[in-house]
This record gives C-alpha cells, sequence and structure tokens, in this order.
C-alpha cells in the first residue's frame, strides 16, 4: 500500500514539475526583470545596505534586519546543501547553472512578491502586523471573488508545505547527519528538535526573529568558509567544473569524475525545482516576513527581502554547486550516477577536510536546518490564522512541533517530492498575483525607487482578530 502511494506521489511531482511550470516560473522571473528594469542591480546596490539599516519609526513588528533573517532562516536550508546535491545527481551538473539562473532572475520574483506584500498588509488589533500573498490577492485584485478564492488556496497550501519543506525535510536531515557522526538515535534526535522548536515558536515572530538574527549570519559564513577550504583544494578543478557546469546545463554528455549530463530537460527540472527550494523566490513565502518588517513604504523593504536571494542562490548555492562538481570530478572514485542522495554527495566532499570537514557540515546541516524549522513555523502560523483564524494557531503549533518529533523516521524520498508537489501549488496562486499586479508593483517602483525615505501615504488598515 506505501509503495502504491508513493509511487502515485512520485507521478504526481513529476507531472507538476513539467514543462508549462517551468515556463511559468522562470517566465514570471524574466517578466518581472524587465517590468522593474533589472532591479537586482538595486537590490545588491542599495539593498544590501538597507538591509543593516534601522527604520525605528516605521510601522512593523521586527527590523528590516530581523525580517530578512527571518526569511533567510526558511530559505538557506538543506536545500543549499543537500537539494544541491540532489539536483546534480539526478540533473547532471547542468542543474548547477539552471538553479543559479533561477536565482539571479529570481530576485526580481522575490522583489516583486514582497513589494505587494507590504503594500496590502494589515495589522490585527493587537498591533500585529500582516502580510502575504494571501493578503495580495485578496485586497489587490480589482476582482474581489477570485482575489480571495486565490488568496484563500495559497494560505491553505503554505500551511500544509509549512510540515514538509519547513518541518520534516529538515529534522530529518538533522537526524541523519547527526546518527552518521555519533551514536546518538534518530528519534531522540526528533524530540530533542521539538522540544527546542516549542521554546521558540510559542513566543511568536518576535522571538523567531532574536534567534535568527544571532544563528543565520554565523551559520552561513561558517559554511561558506568550508566551501572556499574545499574549492582551495580542488583549485585546478575549479574551471573545469564551470566549463563542465555551462556544458552539460544545455546538452547530454560525459565528463570527469563518472558526471553525466542528462539533457536540458533535466537539468532545468531539478535545477529550477531546487532553486525553488532553496530561495523560494515566486513561492510566496518569505513575503510573509517581509510584511512584519518595520519600513516606511514598500520599495524599502521588497528591497531588503529581494538581497536574500541573492545571498542563498547566487552565493551560497552556487559555492555548494562548485565544490561538488570540483570534488567529483578530481575523485573518479565517486559516480555520482549511482548517488541519489544529494547528502552523501556533500559529505564526501567535506570530507576532504582533515578532521574538520565532517564537523563543519554536520554543524552547518544543523544550524541551516534548525533555523528553516523555525523560519517555517511562522510562515504557516500565518496561513492558518488566514484562513482559520487564531483559533487555529495553537493546534497547528502542537501537529507542527509533533511533525518535528517524528520526522526522524519518515522516508526522506517521499518527502523531498511531497515538498516539490505543494512548493508547486503554493507557487501557482502567488506567481498570479505577481504577474496580475505587476503595473502596482512597476508604479510603486517608480514612486519610490529613487526616494527610499519617502513615507507611504497608504495607512494599514486594522482589521479584527
Amino acid at each position: 500500500m506505501l509503495e502504491v502511494i508513493s509511487d502515485m506521489i512520485y507521478k504526481i511531482d513529476n507531472a507538476i514539475w513539467g514543462w508549462w511550470l517551468i515556463i511559468l516560473l522562470f517566465g514570471t522571473h524574466i517578466f518581472m526583470t524587465f517590468k522593474t528594469h533589472f532591479i537586482q542591480w538595486k537590490s545588491i546596490t542599495k539593498g544590501i545596505k538597507l538591509s543593516v539599516t534601522k527604520d525605528p519609526d516605521a510601522e512593523g513588528e521586527v527590523s528590516n534586519f530581523g525580517a530578512l533573517t527571518t526569511a533567510l532562516a526558511a530559505t538557506i536550508g538543506t536545500g543549499n546543501i543537500v537539494g544541491v546535491g540532489t539536483a546534480i545527481a539526478l540533473g547532471g551538473p547542468g542543474a548547477v547553472l539552471w538553479c543559479w539562473l533561477s536565482g539571479v532572475f529570481g530576485i526580481a520574483t522575490k522583489y516583486a512578491e514582497s513589494l505587494i506584500a507590504v503594500k496590502y498588509r494589515v495589522k490585527k488589533r493587537d498591533g500585529r502586523m500582516q502580510g502575504g500573498a494571501m493578503y495580495a490577492l485578496s485586497r489587490g485584485l480589482k476582482w474581489q471573488p477570485l482575489g480571495k478564492i486565490l488568496g484563500m488556496i495559497f494560505a491553505v497550501f503554505a500551511g500544509f508545505a509549512s510540515f514538509g519543506i519547513g518541518c520534516a525535510t529538515q529534522v530529518n536531515a538533522i537526524a541523519n547527519v547527526v546518527q552518521a557522526n555519533t551514536s546518538v538515535p534518530k528519534w531522540f534526535v526528533g524530540v530533542v528538535v521539538a522540544i527546542l522548536t516549542a521554546f521558540v515558536i510559542f513566543g511568536g515572530i518576535k522571538s523567531i526573529s532574536n534567534v535568527c538574527e544571532k544563528l543565520v549570519p554565523f551559520m552561513a559564513i561558517f559554511y561558506v568558509i568550508g566551501c572556499v577550504i574545499i574549492l582551495c583544494i580542488n583549485y585546478d578543478y575549479i574551471i573545469p567544473a564551470i566549463i563542465t557546469i555551462c556544458r552539460l546545463a544545455f546538452q547530454p554528455g560525459a565528463a570527469a569524475g563518472g558526471l553525466v549530463g542528462t539533457g536540458i530537460m533535466m537539468a532545468m527540472r531539478y535545477g529550477i525545482a531546487r532553486g525553488l527550494f532553496s530561495n523560494e523566490s515566486g513561492m510566496g513565502s518569505a513575503p510573509i516576513a517581509a510584511a512584519a518588517a518595520q519600513t516606511r513604504n514598500p520599495v524599502r523593504q521588497a528591497l531588503v527581502s529581494s538581497t536574500g536571494t541573492f545571498w542563498d542562490t547566487v552565493v551560497v548555492c552556487l559555492m555548494t554547486g562548485l565544490t561538488l562538481v570540483s570534488t567529483i570530478m578530481k575523485n573518479p572514485a565517486i559516480n555520482a550516477n549511482e548517488i541519489s542522495d544529494g547528502g552523501i554527495l556533500t559529505t564526501l566532499a567535506f570530507g576532504q577536510i582533515p578532521y574538520l570537514g565532517p564537523i563543519i557540515l554536520t554543524l552547518g546541516i544543523i544550524c541551516f536546518a534548525y533555523s528553516t524549522v523555525l523560519g517555517w513555523a511562522y510562515y504557516g502560523e500565518r496561513a492558518v490564522e488566514y484562513f482559520s483564524g487564531k483559533k487555529g494557531l495553537i493546534p497547528y503549533r502542537v501537529l507542527y512541533i509533533v511533525v518535528a518529533a517524528i520526522a526522524p523516521v519518515v522516508t526522506l524520498d517521499v518527502v523531498w517530492a511531497l515538498a516539490d508537489i505543494l512548493n508547486a501549488l503554493m507557487a501557482i496562486p502567488n506567481l498570479l498575483a505577481v504577474i496580475l499586479l505587476s503595473n502596482v508593483i512597476s508604479k510603486e517602483t517608480k514612486k519610490y525607487i529613487n526616494d527610499l525615505d519617502k513615507w507611504d501615504e497608504a495607512d494599514v488598515p486594522i482589521v479584527d482578530d
């Protein structure tokens, strides 16, 4: 029975992640790049500076940096480590290029979805600020019935997705890496993570952002240093790795170290899918955190949020991809085609660093995965509150903690496939919101981009809980 269910999940996953969704996702990235006049440049030149600039007089619950690190906590997870490795194993090294391109162009989509999340956010009677694709759809679209339906669909899928992409896959990864390096049983890891998660998520967005502000910078720098050390070890294979990645992104063929490119379709399918899993541009999740930020206008916070995709995919995923491909090319004994688990590929790569390699990888996966658990707990809460009210929050938190506890004993392949499906189902209504409100995004950008200190004239509406 379980095998039948698993086969069905895999078939649904393959059907959803066909050409049509790749065109919708990547097409939206390109469309918004032109619609915002290549906002990527402003994101790097202005967004990074704004991300560490406080705006305490503006409305919101957390600082710009707190909202960014909460979003980064949710996005910089196992997708950057295990996900990239899985993309290489299943789609060939060419998947790295498509993953990276999805990040470069995805900056524009992350900017766009964050802008409308802030523009159409609302304030609860108790002062909590809430927004996201569900509010952008229900408040932004002129045809209200369609907007409310799409908003509800997004919220439902986001609520369910949090258990997969945000919780089960992450805790499973933590349990696997801990068991591989210690004698601690998986079930115990699940219980510990569940308890730690409970302490934080019951404190709300401020508690989550406080933890993420301290954890995210440390974990990202720590992991990147590990990748740099490996690339120094593999220095003579860096250029060949880049050439191989670019060549096999568009054609089938073989390369050194047992690397095989399966063609453009498979490279795009796994590269863009893992790119979405990694940077979440177009999925509509990060804007939920952006809506809680203290910001004087939508463009200001949208620029800050868009830098998350830059750090996540353009930097961290690229480092992981180069690290893995150069390692496989340097060590022909590693047959990437016989290894479908991206975590194994990454473990072999970090094993090149004597003594410290496994420690860096273990701590990296634990920190990345745990931070994602926290960030997605907040996303899921906001989605559940949207379609069920505050009465659904306690049951959601309890169920989230239960999933964290049992995740280590769940089959990872099925969980990844479910996460892919739910990611796509979240992305569809969110991408529609971005496309249908693209004129609003363009107008707001022109209004504020050259005067980011300008205040938004519109008041945030207060709504009942």
